[in-house]
């Protein structure tokens, strides 16, 4: 059996998401333990939710729905990388002390500890990060917080680079007990038409 981790939050009421987006809520229309012959349920919820994978459609005006985005951006090798960053910065160039070794790069900067607790002081990417990755061969960059850029940011300076350099993007993975190492990421987004993101599954395959 291959060896997994799973590197998604547990979804329940109980998460957080970004302030003022909907909120994760579940809804049963039947219970075996009411009589019922099935448990069946309805779900309320942000796309933008635990692990997800954002849609060019999200932050750019011609950007196409997450059903439109090729798998094989979100399967294969997959580089963890360390980052020690004060709480609240962007990721530069200069704090990634290692080669660039897979086309898909996640970020652990522990800024972002508890999924059930949305704070805004975590960490991001800066646009300058987004195209030193993307010169390397990168094409999806991951990170251990809600957004690639900043809680304040309006611009969105770094989801403007990932447009402009065509890269996927996963928020909202849990990395905090992953080792640096190269693995098998598995993170495939719901094929909802039209959709500005879904939340994913997302996996690491250990290769050794």
């Amino acid at each position: 059996m291959p060896d997994l981790i799973d590197i998604s939050p547990l979804i329940s009421p109980r998460i957080g998401v970004w302030p003022g987006d909907t909120p994760f809520s579940q809804k049963y229309l039947c219970r075996i333990e009411e009589g019922s012959n099935i448990d069946l349920s309805a779900v309320t919820t942000t796309m933008h939710l635990g692990a997800h994978a954002d849609a060019p459609s999200h932050y750019a005006k011609d950007g196409v729905g997450i059903d439109k985005r090729p798998l094989s951006l979100y399967y294969g090798l997959c580089q963890v990388i360390h980052v020690q960053v004060s709480k609240g910065m962007r990721i530069m160039p200069r704090d990634v002390c290692t080669e660039i070794v897979a086309p898909r790069v996640l970020f652990r900067t522990g800024s972002f500890p508890n999924p059930d607790q949305f704070t805004t002081d975590f960490c991001s990417l800066s646009p300058e990060l987004v195209h030193f990755l993307a010169d390397k061969g990168v094409v999806l960059i991951g990170i251990d917080t809600p957004s690639v850029d900043p809680c304040t940011s309006k611009e969105l300076e770094s989801h403007q680079a990932i447009a402009n350099r065509d890269l996927a993007i996963l928020e909202g993975i849990v990395l905090q007990d992953v080792k640096a190492d190269v693995y098998r990421l598995m993170a495939f987004p719901l094929r909802i038409e039209g959709a500005d993101a879904t939340p994913v599954r997302a996996v690491l395959e250990k290769l050794t």
